[in-house]
């Protein structure tokens, strides 16, 4: 499975833990940046990262920012993405399961084990295919069509 991940400058360091620790459990890791603590902007990384999942060249994103707000938007911007900010597991499985989400962001302040524990649970989690999550995605595709 191959994974993108993005940070900005804030998120950097978790970023770093987080690859670290799922390269060593095989999962193949794409670093889109940022690539140090100096001052960025997250939409440029959120962007990036986006397209790479929306023309499916990663199976699933990772987007780090201060709160996971502001990748959360930038990443939902672009068409074929639907982008989960999560604070905990439960949101994480929520997302996947009922949304079919591809990308997930949270805030730097999360523990290194629980975001693991995130990640672990969105990539795993399968979509339900239950027909009213079904409808409710094809709606948000529809609109995307008519609003290019």
């Amino acid at each position: 499975m191959k994974i993108g991940i993005v940070s900005d400058h804030r998120g950097y360091e978790l970023k770093q833990k987080i690859i670290q620790n799922l390269e060593k459990e095989d999962y193949e890791i794409i670093d889109f940046g940022a690539n140090s603590k100096e001052l960025t902007d997250y939409p440029d990384y959120a962007f990036l990262l986006g397209k790479e999942v929306a023309n499916q060249n990663v199976d699933y994103g990772v987007a780090i920012c201060g709160s996971g707000i502001g990748m959360s938007i930038a990443c939902n911007k672009v068409k074929g993405i639907r982008c989960a900010k999560v604070s905990n597991v439960e949101e994480a499985r929520m997302t996947r399961n009922d949304n079919d989400a591809n990308i997930v962001t949270f805030g730097e302040k999360l523990e290194l084990e629980e975001a693991l524990e995130i990640i672990k649970n969105f990539i795993t989690t399968p979509f339900s295919r239950v027909e009213r999550y079904k409808r409710r995605i094809n709606k948000i595709k529809e609109y995307e069509e008519q609003n290019k």
